[in-house]
């Protein structure tokens, strides 16, 4: 398969590691500075960049006819803009706030807690996230996930699951929701520990979405 990464920092460094054990070839790497080609000779396109450009680079994707994972958070207030134009063009786009395995089936569980404790006014619910001091958008994108999580299958309001967000050092990412009442408390964690599990799950999705049809896509319809 062959690859363009959009964004080569950290993250594409890690998915292009990663993609090279797999067998797959790297042939185009577009970071910030760098222009952008007439044509894009690959397979698919993952996107890691910042949440100020993510929107501007899934758009020139879809108008390569370039299907394109997104691993970018913080753009989501135009999310139902660009899903209408990857309909309109007919194109392919996997996004997801983590691509982590782990992360995905705390994302179950969490759903599943939540209607657990659905009508249990005597817990409060709380969610924390740590990242390192680079990370741009705050609260991180999975910890919005598992608050929507919550009020969707919790039946909470967003204000009745407030999140603390935490940057220090070079943390790969911390996320923890937490059922507090006076009796006892319940808690779920990931803790990531380096970002191979998001790089790993990035080219899962990346090798899924070249042999899918067209449609818009998250981890859950790959994981299915």
């Amino acid at each position: 398969m062959k690859i363009a990464l959009i964004g080569y920092g950290k993250m594409g460094h890690a998915v292009e590691e990663y993609a090279l054990q797999r067998g797959h070839a790297v042939v185009c790497r577009i970071d910030k500075d760098d222009p952008w080609p007439e044509r894009v000779d690959a397979d698919v396109a993952v996107e890691f960049t910042t949440p100020a450009t993510a929107v501007d680079n899934l758009m020139r994707c879809l108008a390569l006819g370039l299907p394109v994972v997104c691993g970018t958070t913080g753009w989501y207030d135009r999310y139902e803009a660009v899903c209408d134009a990857c309909r309109r063009a007919g194109g392919r786009l996997l996004t997801a706030t983590n691509f982590s395995i782990g992360m995905n089936i705390m994302f179950a569980l969490n759903e599943r807690l939540a209607e657990l404790m659905k009508g249990r006014d005597d817990y409060s619910v709380d969610i924390a996230e740590t990242h390192h001091i680079h990370k741009l958008d705050k609260p991180s994108g999975t910890a919005i996930t598992l608050q929507q999580q919550i009020v969707r299958h919790g039946g909470r309001s967003a204000e009745e699951v407030p999140i603390e967000s935490f940057r220090e050092g070079e943390v790969p990412g911390i996320h923890t929701v937490v059922y507090d009442s006076e009796i006892d408390a319940l808690t779920l964690t990931h803790e990531a520990h380096s970002r191979k599990g998001l790089a790993q799950g990035a080219l899962m999705a990346a090798e899924w979405l070249a042999q899918a049809a067209p449609g818009v896509f998250t981890m859950k319809d790959l994981l299915r």
